[in-house]
Order: structure tokens, then C-alpha cells, then sequence
């Protein structure tokens, strides 16, 4: 089943991850208006550095734009009402049911939170990999990781027309590339 968990799983009354798809730049809106009506939801959200007007300023940003969590029970939970929430365009659904998380993605992304609400996702990081700088100067851009301390530096390896150029950032300040 593509949501994967099975239809007699969410029919039993046992809870799972639904996906809510928010209005555009809505997102933050959306999760507090479903926990204002009494659902348990996620936004992951990263440190994301803007460029504009050459000055940088780092803001959250979500991980999934437009994406988020909410944590359901099919006989207890008034589900149908999430689609009229303030900031949500619509529950993603397997035909009459909402579609569910894989068991284990959202706690996965629940875990690698950090102190200050923003999620981690440079522990899975190995030296070779392709990744995104997603804060500093080099915000936007793809290279290779080549090496990594424990003080929490990271050598990274960019391409700049033509030439690799070493580039020096935190661990926090990288995602996988896709």
C-alpha cells in the first residue's frame, strides 16, 4: 500500500502520522491551528540562509515546504476537519482514508531535534557524500564532503566554474543532496 501502513491498521484505532499539504507559505500557520483544535502535529524546520540585497540573514524554514505531520487515531480523532483548518490546502489521502507515514519517518525526524526546535540531520553525514550547504555565503549550493572534525567543522568540496574549491562550514550547516 503506498501509504504504508495497512487500511485494517488505521481502521483499528491504533494512531499514525498523516501528511497535511499547507497553503503556500502557510505551513507554521497550519500546524498551530491543528494544535489549537487538539491534533498532535510536526513541522520539521531547518536554519535556512536568505540572500538579498548583499546582506545574509538566517530564518526557519521548513524541511518539506508545504509539508507537514499530524499524528491521527481514525475512531477517535474528527480528522475530516483538518481540511477546513486555517492554512491547509488538504489531508493527503488513500481513497476514503488520510494516507500514512511509514512507521518510524516522522519519529525519526522527531528525534534529531535539537534544543532550539530545528532538525539535525548531519549525524548520517559520511565523508564523500553529496551535500547542500543550506546557511552562510554558500547557501544553495551542492558539493562533496570530504572531511569532518569533531568540533563540529566540515571541509567541503565545491565546484566553481570548473575548479574544486575548498569550503570550510558546520556540520549543521549541510543537508544530503539529492
Amino acid at each position: 500500500m503506498p501509504g504504508g501502513l495497512s487500511s485494517t491498521r488505521r481502521e483499528s484505532g491504533c494512531a499514525f502520522w498523516g501528511v497535511v499539504y499547507s497553503q503556500p507559505h502557510r505551513e507554521i500557520r497550519a500546524c498551530s491551528h491543528l494544535r489549537y483544535q487538539g491534533f498532535k502535529s510536526f513541522l520539521p524546520l531547518v536554519r535556512k540562509t536568505i540572500r538579498h540585497a548583499r546582506t545574509f540573514y538566517t530564518r526557519a524554514a521548513p524541511l518539506f515546504p508545504r509539508y507537514l505531520f499530524v499524528e491521527l487515531v481514525i475512531g477517535r480523532d474528527r480528522w475530516t476537519s483538518i481540511r477546513g483548518t486555517m492554512g491547509v490546502a488538504h489531508l493527503m489521502m488513500d481513497g476514503e482514508l488520510p494516507r500514512a507515514v511509514p512507521e518510524g519517518v516522522v519519529e525519526a525526524f522527531l528525534n534529531s531535534v535539537d534544543r532550539e526546535g530545528f532538525v539535525c540531520l548531519d549525524d548520517t553525514l559520511q565523508p564523500g557524500e553529496k551535500v547542500r550547504i543550506v546557511n552562510g555565503p554558500f547557501a544553495g549550493l551542492v558539493g562533496q564532503l570530504a572531511s569532518m572534525d569533531s568540533n563540529g567543522r566540515v571541509r567541503v568540496l565545491l565546484d566553481v566554474l570548473g575548479t574544486q574549491v575548498s569550503v570550510t562550514s558546520t556540520r549543521v550547516g549541510l543537508v544530503p543532496a539529492a
